[in-house]
């Protein structure tokens, strides 16, 4: 299994991480045995990096990979796990920095997962009513105490990224980043580059619409949580679903899935991304794993770059509500 690194701390991952919130419905439907032996399969095969949050259907994808990891399983992963992002009494989307709270969210994952260490925690979302400074300083002191042992950041942006950073190293910024969302090149990733924070891409194959899979609204369960966010909504998702055609025509050409790829683009754009497909299924895990074998040119990941223009995306790549929780 291909190796990298996230940070300058030493924290070593495989080339392709798995990310779990699938597992829980989000989606639709979940096989929990299926998804347990996702799990593991990722593991035997060395894919090593799992990522999970808190707030994955409410503690319950935290306490699925504790079932995971259990006979044996929990030595062969690097756990992720994230927290901060939290509902109001009302229901609406909102993120929780304070130093309190960091320590009880830990203490809290720590007993879902069933494990006492997390190997690398993240803030969800930035609470802009907490200065970045008291929350990671609350983060590091669950690294002194022996709780977690590299920190990250998730969605935040180049500023809040160099205050953290000043606080204690950050290990990996976790932000949505694909061949169709590539905000991120702008000022986010140089930033984490220059100061030397790993990136961990998630959502890398566009939530599912770089698979070539999801075509019209029909393509998605009935109670899949796409359906709230505007790029899978109406003209959008058929404009979306049109834009990836040329990535469909290059994996035709390259004997490849689109996922495979759209993966295999990610890992080109260097050594510090370590995406995180997500799945709930051994037969999409196998797949996206053969990722690591297909091989772009930098002649190819550029054309393949200027093909998909991502500012004719349509649609925002969160519903309103949670837009201003990224911090961006």
């Amino acid at each position: 299994m291909q190796k990298r690194r996230l940070g300058r701390g030493g924290l070593e991952v495989s080339g392709l991480g798995l990310g779990c919130m699938a597992m829980t419905s989000l989606y639709g439907p979940v096989d929990e045995a299926e998804a347990i032996a996702t799990v593991r399969e990722a593991l035997d095969a060395g894919a090593d990096f799992l990522d999970t949050a808190d707030a994955y259907a409410d503690g319950k994808n935290e306490e699925l990979l504790r079932k995971a990891l259990a006979d044996g399983y929990r030595a062969k992963a690097v756990l992720a796990t994230k927290f901060g992002n939290v509902r109001t009494p009302d229901g609406k989307p909102a993120a929780n920095g304070r130093p309190e709270y960091v320590a009880a969210a830990c203490e809290r994952s720590l007993a879902r997962l069933g494990t006492d260490v997390i190997d690398l925690y993240f803030q969800h979302r930035v609470d802009a009513s907490v200065p970045i400074e008291d929350t990671v300083g609350a983060m590091k002191r669950l690294v002194e105490q022996g709780k977690v042992r590299h920190l990250g950041l998730s969605e935040a942006g180049p500023e809040t990224l160099a205050r953290a950073n000043a606080v204690h190293p950050i290990a990996a910024l976790q932000t949505e980043y694909s061949v169709w969302c590539r905000f991120v090149e702008r000022d986010i990733l140089p930033a984490a580059r220059a100061l030397g924070v790993g990136f961990v891409p998630y959502s890398p194959l566009g939530r599912g619409m770089l698979t070539g899979a999801i075509r019209s609204a029909a393509d998605l369960g009935e109670n899949d949580r796409r359906r709230d966010h505007p790029r899978f909504q109406g003209d959008n998702l058929a404009a979306n679903a049109a834009l990836v055609r040329p990535l469909m025509e290059l994996a035709d050409a390259k004997r490849c899935t689109p996922a495979q790829l759209a993966l295999a683009w990610l890992l080109a754009q260097g050594a510090d991304m370590v995406p995180i497909p997500g799945t709930k299924r051994r037969t999409h895990l196998r797949d996206n794993l053969a990722a690591l074998q297909v091989t772009l040119s930098a002649d190819e990941a550029a054309a393949l770059g200027r093909a998909i223009d991502d500012g004719n995306v349509q649609g925002t790549r969160y519903p309103k509500g949670q837009l201003p929780l990224l911090g961006l």
